[in-house]
C-alpha cells in the first residue's frame, strides 16, 4: 500500500519547507510520494518547492500551474500526478499535523472506506471563517444530501477508486467535495489535531469563500431552478390574491383611492424576482458556454519528478525516526504496506 500526499501551495513559502521535512521524517519508512502544486503563488514558493524537489528526489513532484487557479482546481492537478493508493489532501499551512497522515490512511484502510475527513475538537480558525464553514456545511447539507455529522474538512484520505472517480469531473470549476458526494457514500471520519496558524494568515478571503459557494450551489445541483420555479409560483400566487384583493376593494368599497404605494411596491417585487431568476439561469448558461468552450481546468507549466511514477517501496528496516511506529496506527499501516508489497 502506497500513499500520497497532495498539498496545494499558495504563499505558502515559510511552511512548505518544513512541512515537508516533517512528513518525510514521520514517514520515512512508508511508502510516500509528495505531490506539491504551486498555484501561481506571488511569493517565493517556487524556489521553495524546487530546493524541496532537489532535496527529496524520490519523494518529492513538483507541479507549477502557469496563474492562480484556485485550491480545487491546483488539488486536481495534483491529483492527475498522485499514484499512491490512498491520496492524503492537506494544506500547506502546517494546521494539519503530519503526524495525523498515518492515522488517516490506516483508518481507511482498516475499514475499507473510500473517503475519511477530518474533525476537529477545536478549530483554530477565525470566527468569520468558522461562520463561512457552518453556512457551507449547511449548504452542502442542503444541495448534496450531505450527512448532517459529517463536516467537509479540506484534509481528507481518499482511496485510489475514488481518486479515479473524482478525475472523470474534467470541467473548469471543481467542488472536490462535490464530486466525493457524487460518487460514494462509503465515508468514514476520525479526530485529529488542528493547530494554530504559526506563520501568516488564511488565503481564503470573503470573495474566495463566495466562489467556491458559487461552485457547490450551481455546478452540483439543479436544486437553485427549482427554488426559482418555486419563488415565481408563489409571487404569482400573492399577485393573484393581490388583484382579488383589488377587485373586491373596488366592487364594496368604490371610493377607496387606489395606492400607489402598494403598486410601486408590488412592481418593485416582482420585477425583483424576475431579475433574480433571470441571473439564474444566466449563471448556469454562462458555466454551461465556458465549458463547452474548453475552459481548462488548470494549465500545467511544469512538472518535476524522479524517472519512476510509483511510489517509493518503504526500507527493509522497521525502525523510524521518531520513534511513532510503536503506535497501533503505524502497525496497522506497516502490516498493510508489507502485505501489498507481498
Amino acid at each position: 500500500m502506497s500513499c500520497s500526499v497532495v498539498i496545494p501551495v499558495y504563499n505558502g513559502a515559510l511552511t512548505i519547507g518544513p512541512l515537508v521535512d516533517r512528513l518525510v521524517e514521520v514517514l520515512d519508512r512508508d511508502a510516500l510520494e509528495i505531490v506539491l502544486v504551486n498555484d501561481g503563488s506571488p511569493d517565493h514558493s517556487a524556489a521553495v518547492c524546487r530546493t524541496l524537489r532537489e532535496r527529496y528526489p524520490e519523494r518529492v513532484i513538483y507541479v507549477e500551474l502557469s496563474k492562480n487557479f484556485g485550491e480545487h482546481n491546483a488539488v486536481m492537478a495534483g491529483l492527475h500526478h498522485a499514484a499512491g493508493d490512498y491520496v492524503v489532501i492537506m494544506d500547506d499551512d502546517f494546521q494539519n499535523p503530519p503526524e495525523e497522515v498515518r492515522r488517516l490512511v490506516s483508518h481507511a484502510s482498516l475499514h475499507d472506506y473510500d473517503v475519511v475527513y477530518t474533525q476537529y475538537a477545536r478549530k483554530h480558525h477565525h470566527p468569520w471563517r468558522n461562520l463561512a464553514s457552518r453556512f457551507n456545511d449547511w449548504v452542502a447539507t442542503l444541495l448534496l444530501q450531505k450527512p448532517k455529522e459529517l463536516y467537509l474538512s479540506s484534509f481528507k484520505c481518499l482511496n485510489r477508486f475514488t481518486v479515479r472517480e473524482v478525475l472523470r469531473y474534467t470541467g473548469p470549476y471543481p467542488y472536490i467535495d462535490g464530486l466525493i458526494l457524487r460518487c460514494t457514500r462509503r465515508i468514514g471520519t476520525i479526530q485529529v489535531r488542528h493547530d494554530p496558524r504559526r506563520i501568516g494568515r488564511s488565503n481564503y478571503s470573503l470573495p474566495k469563500l463566495v466562489s467556491l459557494w458559487l461552485n457547490m450551489f450551481f455546478n452540483f445541483s439543479v436544486l437553485p431552478l427549482r427554488l426559482s420555479t418555486i419563488t415565481g409560483f408563489a409571487c404569482s400566487v400573492v399577485g393573484v390574491i393581490l388583484g382579488c384583493t383589488v377587485a373586491f376593494e373596488r366592487i364594496f368599497r368604490p371610493g377607496t383611492p387606489l395606492g400607489w404605494a402598494s403598486i410601486l411596491v408590488t412592481v418593485l417585487t416582482f420585477s425583483g424576482v424576475q431579475l433574480v431568476v433571470l441571473g439564474v439561469l444566466g449563471e448556469y448558461l454562462g458555466r454551461l458556454f465556458l465549458s463547452g468552450n474548453q475552459t481548462p481546468q488548470f494549465v500545467i507549466r511544469d512538472v518535476s519528478h524522479g524517472a519512476s511514477r510509483t511510489c517509493i517501496k518503504p526500507p527493509s528496516s522497521t525502525s523510524s525516526k521518531t520513534g511513532t511506529s510503536s503506535s497501533p496506527e503505524a502497525s496497522v499501516f506497516s502490516a498493510v504496506t508489507s502485505q501489498s508489497d507481498s
